[in-house]
């Protein structure tokens, strides 16, 4: 019998849906597209589907100093605190705004990624999904940007390796944008590999020249689609996870790719999204007992985010 038709047999509990009501207070004003209706709308999806109730329903605990510090630096931190304001909003970038409940949301979402490692380290769940915003994959270790404060995946990514030492970890993120923030705080650790596809060129303009060996980007043209895309998960992230033989599968998954989210020009669908993550389970199978942490990042077209995270935990949690 093959390794991971083994572990997905013995694998069992319920897939953990890690999130707080506080990620829903973070508000960048009106007509934003990184709004707190898209969390509601992946959950009325996912009750309309009948797969919630299915789920692992676990409260997202806020981040601790120690965890954070292990990505950024506290004097970061304590520049966020000191910009946190008391009513209104305070524009870090064009793009990028404080609300009074952005801090608490954010510890909330790098917490949540802290507390699926654990519940997926210590088998108290098969794998998990963070359902929380802010995203976090553009946040550099000292810079906030493009609507990310905390890098929620790097911080997890830390904690995989620091409190269970792991020794190896893998992240593959299919965003619409380049996880540039992940790269720039992973780049120089052997511990960790990196692959993802985003659309070229394309904010944040970066990911074309990796920063690091363990870095793996394809960038895509706008109007790629399902073809261009699973060819890039067959020809280039599926040899290199075999070979890495990840302990810990992370996914960034952004779901702006697909073709009903105007804020990118690529052409994915939930039949996509679905494939992939099928993919990544048996990677995660094979070499890492099954152990995935899925983490929301970008999707702004609220009926193909709701459809598309549907698709993809029903993946989850189907094995």
């Amino acid at each position: 019998m093959f390794t991971w038709l083994k572990n997905r047999l013995q694998r069992n509990g319920l897939t953990a849906y890690v999130t707080h009501p506080d990620c829903l207070q973070h508000n960048m004003g009106v007509g934003h597209p990184e709004c707190p209706e898209r969390l509601t709308a992946i959950r009325d999806q996912l009750m309309a589907s009948q797969i919630f109730d299915s789920l692992q329903q676990i409260e997202a605990p806020e981040v601790s100093d120690q965890q954070l510090a292990r990505v950024h630096p506290p004097r970061y931190v304590e520049y966020l605190e000191a910009c946190s304001p008391g009513v209104g909003t305070f524009r870090l970038d064009p793009d990028t705004a404080m609300s009074p409940g952005t801090l608490r949301a954010a510890r909330r979402a790098a917490g949540a990624v802290v507390k699926a490692v654990e519940l997926v380290a210590e088998d108290k769940a098969p794998n998990a999904f963070c359902a929380v915003r802010p995203p976090g994959h553009h946040a550099e270790s000292d810079k906030a940007m493009g609507f990310c404060f905390f890098n929620n995946v790097a911080v997890g990514v830390a904690h995989a390796l620091s409190h269970y030492q792991f020794e190896r970890v893998a992240v593959v993120d299919f965003d619409v944008h380049h996880g540039n923030g992940t790269e720039e705080i992973l780049h120089d650790d052997p511990r960790v590999l990196m692959v993802s596809i985003f659309q070229h060129p394309f904010y944040p303009y970066s990911g074309d020249t990796p920063l690091g060996p363990n870095m793996h980007n394809v960038p895509l043209k706008a109007g790629s689609a399902g073809r261009e895309f699973r060819e890039t998960v067959e020809n280039v992230w599926l040899p290199l996870l075999h070979e890495f033989q990840p302990q810990m599968l992370f996914i960034s998954a952004g779901f702006d790719a697909h073709r009903e989210d105007d804020m990118g020009s690529l052409g994915l669908t939930e039949s996509d999204y679905e494939w992939v993550t099928r993919h990544m389970m048996q990677i995660a199978d094979q070499y890492c007992a099954g152990r995935v942490v899925s983490v929301l990042e970008g999707g702004y077209d609220l009926s193909a985010l709701g459809r598309s995270v549907t698709a993809h935990i029903r993946v989850l949690s189907d094995g």
